[in-house]
């Protein structure tokens, strides 16, 4: 479609052109499928309203129930572009076109060759948005694709929670390692496949035959949990500090979990130098006097260096992983120089 024929229009309540002026026009109204059909912009009402003839070549649209009790026609039919032109240019009469989800390219290329053969009269063109996504709307495409997966996929589909545990542990990895070395690329993608994770195993629950739970669930039980936890933004007590924040986190997450040990919640499986450095925060934390072990051994000493570098503030998984990474360049050095 030609850029100088085409105007653009928003939802910030831009008055449509006059029916009938000029040559007459020809809109095409975009919607979003991630917002629910009826929610058109208001422009977008007054156009549809206001339009001689409104066309949509998809019997099944999901816009085509809310128009047609708002008392507006709509013609099922997919014209040509030389129909659409011949139509709205000798009246000056205003057509629509609603869109599919899959554009309607036949019809833009069309216009698009008439409007630049130079021999046309054309009408004004318009692409006219008439829902916007809203932000986090990408999710509802990732439930639908992993639902169709889910069910259509010979591998997916049997897939049990304890089958991608080791997934979840290896991405986790993999997005520790794209912050890390600051790679802003690494960093999207791994998010990406953490995310997977997340709904993978919220699509799997959704099939126990007992205790079934969805992503919907699992959404709605972290933000119940966030809103608890933010009492400072979601309710009447205020922090001024992030040492506030923390007293209130720790706060609400004591009175939610009613544990008897420090040690509680605590996962024994992670990391040895993260297991320690947890523990050693725990007890910091509750200020609680506990010296720490001593034995024979690389275990109590690799244990004794955790908690001094928990004390001052230091992650030791990420201090040896910074560390291992110049070993592993001392090494491809010196497998260059052997060369």
């Amino acid at each position: 479609m030609n850029a100088d024929a085409t105007s653009a229009a928003d939802d910030t309540g831009a008055e449509p052109h006059p029916q009938g002026a000029g040559t007459g026009r020809l809109v095409l109204l975009t919607t979003s499928h991630r917002v629910a059909p009826g929610l058109l912009s208001w422009p977008a009402w007054q156009i549809v309203r206001a339009a001689e003839r409104v066309l949509c070549a998809d019997p099944d649209h999901p816009q085509l129930p809310y128009l047609r009790e708002a008392g507006v026609t709509v013609e099922i039919a997919a014209p040509t572009a030389r129909e659409l032109v011949d139509y709205c240019v000798p009246g000056a009469r205003t057509a629509v076109v609603i869109t599919s989800a899959a554009g309607e390219s036949a019809l833009t290329d069309g216009l698009a060759r008439l409007a630049g053969s130079g021999r046309e009269t054309m009408p004004d063109l318009e692409l006219l948005p008439g829902s916007y996504d809203l932000p986090g709307a990408r999710l509802l495409d990732l439930v639908q694709v992993m639902d169709q997966i889910r069910a259509e996929c010979p591998w997916s589909s049997i897939r049990t929670h304890r089958d991608l545990a080791k997934y979840a542990i290896e991405e986790a990895y993999e997005l520790v390692e794209a912050i890390e070395e600051g790679d802003r690329d690494a960093l999207r993608e791994e998010l990406g496949d953490v995310l997977l994770q997340v709904v993978f195993h919220a699509r799997i629950a959704q099939d126990d035959p007992d205790e079934p739970f969805s992503v919907d669930d699992v959404a709605g039980t972290i933000v119940e949990k966030l809103l608890h936890r933010h009492p400072h933004v979601f309710g009447a007590e205020t922090a001024e500090t992030p040492e506030d924040v923390k007293a209130h986190w720790l706060r609400t997450k004591a009175e939610e979990k009613q544990r008897e040990s420090v040690t509680e919640g605590i996962p024994l499986a992670q990391p040895g130098l993260a297991l320690a450095a947890k523990l050693a925060s725990r007890v910091r934390t509750a200020g609680l006097d506990v010296p720490t072990p001593s034995g024979q051994g690389i275990g109590y000493e690799l244990l004794s260096l955790a908690v001094r570098a928990e004390s001052e503030g230091v992650d030791p998984e990420a201090a040896l992983r910074a560390a291992a990474r110049t070993y592993r360049d001392a090494v491809v050095a010196a497998e260059g120089g052997a060369a």
